[in-house]
């Protein structure tokens, strides 16, 4: 490994302390969505982590996987969270220790991980590739670091399947533009299963979630901000954007409001 430059959009330097208790209300209520919930389910079906496995969790923010993890490799195994900012790995390391898991965590990058070649049987990256303006380069350490027979999970967001209806639908793609605008990598989803394989692993499954907001808790100050993103760079009039903002309203007191975004997993092995 040479030296590198983090461009992790979670490097330390890009979130202070002021941030991190909304970053971590912000995970802790994806850890609650049914959609991630079941895409995750699936992902952990199929890795299949065996008691006295070795397992890494690439950005693992508040730990909820890491334990995870951590629970089947048990006692024997050796499950370790790498997260960059640490106000979210000392969250990470509380709520280990109060749950008694020995998931362990370190201070680290996805573009250099401190890990010799081929020493350790599972990864786990969840939506830390979107952030990254080098996802490629992340993907070549994960794969790096396993070992033969060793699995891989990547599991990440592509913002243009983001949907938000009703609405005309020129509007419409102008509000959800801005999701696009709003990642390094916004089309990360689609491209997990490509990443993997240009690395030399082999890929044995891929599922997709489509993340639905509820129309009774919809995330109101997220679409005026999508909605002010379109005005700021003269996709909408100010008039247009009004009378969108209206008809959304209306659309959700009613019932009937559609807004999703869809995640991808793809698990992978290496040969031998």
């Amino acid at each position: 490994m040479g030296e590198t430059e983090p461009v992790s959009g979670f490097r330390r330097q890009n979130i202070g302390v002021a941030d991190v208790q909304r970053l971590v209300a912000a995970l802790d209520q994806q850890d609650a969505a049914a959609g991630v919930r079941r895409l995750r389910a699936w992902v952990h079906e199929a890795l299949a982590v065996r008691a006295g496995e070795r397992a890494l969790d690439v950005g693992c923010g508040t730990g909820s996987q890491t334990r995870r993890l951590a629970d089947a490799a048990g006692p024997e195994g050796d499950v370790l969270g790498i997260e960059p900012n640490p106000g979210l790995r000392a969250v990470a390391e509380e709520r280990a220790a109060a749950s008694g898991s020995p998931a362990r965590f370190t201070d680290g990058d996805a573009l250099a991980l401190a890990l010799p070649d081929a020493s350790v049987d599972v990864v786990w990256c969840e939506r830390v590739l979107q952030h990254l303006t080098e996802p490629d380069r992340a993907v070549a350490e994960m794969a790096r670091v396993l070992r033969p027979g060793g699995r891989i999970a990547l599991l990440d967001t592509d913002w243009a399947t983001t949907i938000l209806h009703p609405g005309e639908p020129d509007v419409m793609a102008a509000f959800t533009s801005a999701a696009l605008a709003g990642a390094a990598n916004p089309h990360s989803g689609r491209r997990l299963a490509g990443q993997l394989a240009q690395t030399g692993l082999v890929i044995d499954d891929r599922g997709s979630q489509a993340l639905l907001q509820d129309h009774r808790s919809v995330p109101w100050p997220l679409v005026r901000m999508l909605g002010a993103s379109a005005v700021r760079r003269g996709l909408l009039t100010e008039e247009q954007r009004d009378r969108a903002y209206a008809g959304l309203e209306e659309a959700a007191g009613q019932g009937g409001l559609h807004m999703s975004v869809t995640m991808f997993a793809v698990i992978a092995h290496r040969p031998g």
